[in-house]
């Protein structure tokens, strides 16, 4: 696998749907196992994987912002959920050099998982649609 980044190896290794969106980022959505849409990107000298969640509610704020950091601080095993804007995001992190295989799969099947079990309590926050 010359020439390709550690991040791309693993994706094929694992058996993970990918698609290329630019030198250094994939768009990973594998619902085989059971992979959400995220994005993973390298920046020197680190690899983050995102998701976006969901917009910001225009009411009940800081109901959610206080449900996100409870999350943060007792189920997610990996990551966290941060703001991008008005926009809810799950973020995780590694480093680039020291990353191996079974970390980054962790991160990533962490983050699914966690997006699963929480979305059940954060759709409650989302937007209703008018019709």
């Amino acid at each position: 696998m010359q020439g390709l980044s550690k991040v791309e190896e693993y994706l094929i290794d694992l058996g993970i749907s990918y698609q290329e969106i630019s030198k250094d980022a994939w768009l990973v959505e594998d619902e085989s196992k059971g992979l959400p849409k995220m994005v993973v990107s390298c920046v020197d000298p680190i690899v983050v994987i995102r998701a976006d969640v969901m917009p910001v509610p225009a009411g009940k704020r800081e109901e959610l912002f206080t449900t996100l950091l409870r999350l943060n601080g007792t189920d997610f095993l990996h990551g966290a959920y941060a703001l991008d804007g008005d926009e809810v995001v799950a973020l995780d992190t590694l480093e680039y050099a020291s990353m191996d295989k079974n970390d980054f799969r962790a991160s990533l099947e962490a983050m699914a998982f966690a997006l699963g079990q929480h979305y059940p309590i954060l759709s409650q926050f989302a937007a209703k649609k008018e019709e």
